[in-house]
């Protein structure tokens, strides 16, 4: 097995991992006295941090979770979204959410827990799944019940879920992936080379592979490769007018960032002054910074001096205001024209990297354990 195979291992992890199933009731609700126990102070430090200021200034809205956070960094989870109602967060330890007008502590812990759970934004509300086992739940929008959903569904273990503007939900699975039109009463198995989180803007969806980023204008029902460079697909996103993608490049042995300003058509590298690149042999070795081998005639390499025995991960692209921002194990970098320059604007604690989420112009940054 390559070393491309085993990194889509851990993106996409399918029937590989151990059947552990969790019994749930049926419903959770959180009775108003539960929410205040809730919301003690932890002293809680350098977890999430939270700027409205376009990246000048971060507060850190750590406190209220746990000490110490707990993540076995799994492969295919998705633990980490901002959206009108706030920031959605889960780990080990169960899910938390921090409203937009929190004042601290900043966080409160669902009743609903589910060892390894991921989380999805829904029309409706949230949805928690678990790859594991054990159904699929949503949270509706201003209530505190976690109900089960599509208990239909084919598949046994889940390994995304996305919602279009139109109502379809795309379910990746050990089993491929599905969709359904009619709010899960029935599903329909696509031949799809993704079980990763879907993007949609304006009826074009795009979603990561094992071979890059590809794309579908039919719903789903048919899929092309739109960024293939050898390696896979790491994380797609909405941006003012288009898309912004970060791959894995064979060639240049690094992960690219990438924008589309035609639904995904065609697309632009914005990374070739980026000062945290630097030549990795592949996705999981430490920075061979004295490896100067040239990337893609699109963009000029900068390899950092010294040869830390640690990985150079480009984690998430955002857009907030005219801005773009990139987590990376360096810490959050600011590009102000549209990549061709870019400033680092908080670092990292050494053997952590940022993850990064918007809504509206807030930033939120996830700072994680360093990992693939």
């Amino acid at each position: 097995m390559t070393i491309y195979n085993l990194a889509f291992l851990l993106l996409f992890p399918f029937s590989f991992c151990s059947d552990r199933s969790l019994q749930l009731p049926q419903s959770f609700a959180k009775p108003d006295d539960q929410q205040n126990q809730k919301r003690d102070k932890t002293g809680a430090a350098n977890i999430v941090f939270k700027s409205t200021d376009g990246g000048q200034t971060w507060q850190d809205i750590s406190d209220g979770l746990p000490i110490p956070l707990k993540d076995d960094a799994t492969g295919g989870r998705d633990v980490f979204f901002a959206d009108d109602n706030g920031l959605w967060f889960t780990d080990a330890n169960g899910i938390y959410h921090s409203k937009p007008d929190f004042k601290g502590p900043f966080w409160e812990k669902e009743i609903f827990t589910n060892e390894q759970t991921s989380i999805a934004p829904g029309k409706a509300g949230i949805f928690a799944y678990n790859y594991h086992g054990g159904g699929i739940f949503q949270k509706i929008n201003g209530t505190g019940v976690w109900s089960p959903v599509f208990t239909n569904f084919p598949a046994k273990r889940v390994l995304s879920i996305s919602e279009t503007a139109g109502g379809t939900i795309f379910i990746g699975s050990d089993r491929g992936l599905f969709k359904s039109t009619n709010s899960g009463k029935s599903w329909k198995q696509l031949h799809a080379p993704t079980g990763g989180k879907i993007v949609e803007s304006n009826g074009v969806l795009l979603a990561g592979c094992q071979q890059g980023i590809v794309r579908s204008t039919d719903e789903g029902e048919s899929w092309a490769l739109v960024i293939s460079e050898g390696g896979v697909g790491i994380n797609i996103e909405r941006i003012e007018g288009g898309f912004a993608a970060i791959n894995y490049s064979t060639v240049a042995n690094t992960r690219r960032i990438r924008t589309s300003y035609d639904g995904g058509n065609t697309w632009q590298a914005i990374d070739a002054g980026f000062p945290g690149q630097a030549i990795i042999e592949s996705p999981w070795l430490p920075i061979n910074a004295a490896h100067r081998q040239q990337g893609a005639s699109d963009s000029s390499w900068r390899p950092k001096e010294a040869t830390p025995l640690v990985p150079e991960y480009k984690t998430s692209v955002i857009q907030a205001g005219k801005n773009f921002f990139c987590g990376h194990t360096d810490g959050i970098y600011k590009s102000s024209d549209k990549g061709k320059t870019w400033k680092l604007v908080h670092p990292s604690i050494k053997g952590k990297m940022f993850i990064l989420s918007v809504s509206g112009n807030v930033i939120y940054a996830l700072q994680t354990e360093s990992h693939c």
